[in-house]
């Protein structure tokens, strides 16, 4: 069980939190391939730290690329442990049916989810029973609803989508400060990253933007480009198209460019996969607000170890106690405009808040080896 930290180890923490959290450390930057699968270590027999995936999509590659990274730079095979990711089917089913299958394995010591559902209380229950059962569990990503099931996690590790939906909205406001109407798209409007993102989306834009619908695609491909279609369609005023998740951006992108209509509209994301980068590349994307999925899976599995271990100090040194006193440690974000040119250099958005040029984002993803964030 995490402890509770004391107000001189807060104030600590807190420097750590904002000096550190969006970036990767230097000494897990290589991903590099660790065991894959339960068996023995050093003689050891080895029990599993999964991580679930809400659905299968390219924003979790940095993820899984610091999950193979957790496996040798914390060297779990000496503690008998293996890190693994699965992905869930895009359904809350799916992930019951993943989390009840682990409640009757032997072999897993810990659970990090990324709850598709916020107030799905089946997922919330098979936590619990994961915990009651003595395996670790943590939320990642998204988590579930934080005042009605705390219990069912010991922590959440991601991003302030509240706040990271407030920039974004912000940005919004930067490049069409006379404002106009928006649509966000998403794949779950009841996950929480959602809710948050969403709501923060509003109150970053301010008064003079309208949101005028809000599309749920539920992980279906097709499903997000039609809303895009249907959105431009049912709504002529519109000027600003908000992708939430991942892969809502190369489904804006894909049917803005079909119409032919970029001129019209301003379109600014959440996260950066490769076709979302080139997308900006091409001048189809004006802004990306950039997670750090790499971290979620490196201090995630971290934390998971910390909590099998019982390492307080581990624990206490990673989370930071945020909103409403919930466990949370903000793995931070990042801005990215094409280049120098965009109003948003000219945007405060904060001191947490790194802004850089898709060039040297780039360079960033270069450094670390990845291909997107």
């Amino acid at each position: 069980m995490l402890q509770p930290s004391r107000w001189s180890s807060l104030l600590c923490l807190t420097v750590f939190a904002l000096g550190c959290a969006s970036e990767i450390p230097k000494e897990v930057a290589k991903s590099s391939d660790g065991p894959t699968a339960a068996g023995t270590t050093g003689g050891k027999a080895t029990k599993r730290i999964i991580v679930l995936t809400n659905g299968n999509s390219p924003y979790w590659d940095a993820c899984r690329a610091g999950v193979q990274d957790a496996n040798t730079q914390l060297k779990l095979a000496d503690a008998g442990l293996v890190a693994e990711m699965e992905v869930n089917d895009g359904t809350p089913q799916g992930q019951i049916d993943k989390l009840r299958q682990y409640g009757s394995q032997s072999d897993i010591a810990g659970v990090g989810v990324s709850a598709i559902d916020a107030s799905n209380a089946a997922v919330a229950d098979e936590l619990r029973a994961l915990r009651k059962k003595g395996i670790a569990v943590i939320t990642i990503d998204s988590d579930l609803d934080r005042e009605k099931f705390r219990d069912a996690r010991s922590a959440f590790v991601g991003t302030d989508n509240l706040a990271g939906g407030k920039v974004l909205g912000m940005c919004a406001a930067a490049l069409k400060p006379d404002g106009g109407e928006y649509v966000t798209f998403v794949g779950r409007t009841g996950a929480q990253n959602a809710i948050e993102r969403i709501g923060g989306f509003g109150e970053g834009a301010g008064a003079k933007y309208t949101a005028k619908d809000s599309m749920g695609d539920d992980l279906d491909r097709t499903r997000a480009k039609d809303n895009v279609r249907n959105a431009i369609g049912n709504h002529p005023n519109l000027n600003t198209l908000v992708g939430i998740w991942s892969y809502n951006a190369p489904a804006i992108v894909d049917v803005v460019r079909e119409l032919k209509a970029r001129e019209k509209y301003s379109i600014v994301v959440f996260d950066a996969e490769p076709s979302t980068i080139q997308a900006m590349a091409d001048g189809d994307v004006d802004v990306m607000v950039v997670q750090d999925p790499y971290r979620m899976g490196f201090d995630g599995v971290k934390l998971l170890k910390a909590i099998i271990e019982n390492d307080d100090h581990t624990q206490n040194t990673l989370i930071w106690e945020f909103v409403k006193g919930m466990d949370i440690l903000d793995t931070g974000l990042k801005v990215v405009v094409p280049n120098d040119a965009s109003p948003v250099m000219k945007q405060s958005l904060g001191e947490k808040v790194k802004v850089l040029t898709l060039s040297d984002f780039k360079a960033w993803l270069e450094k670390y080896g990845l291909a997107g964030s």
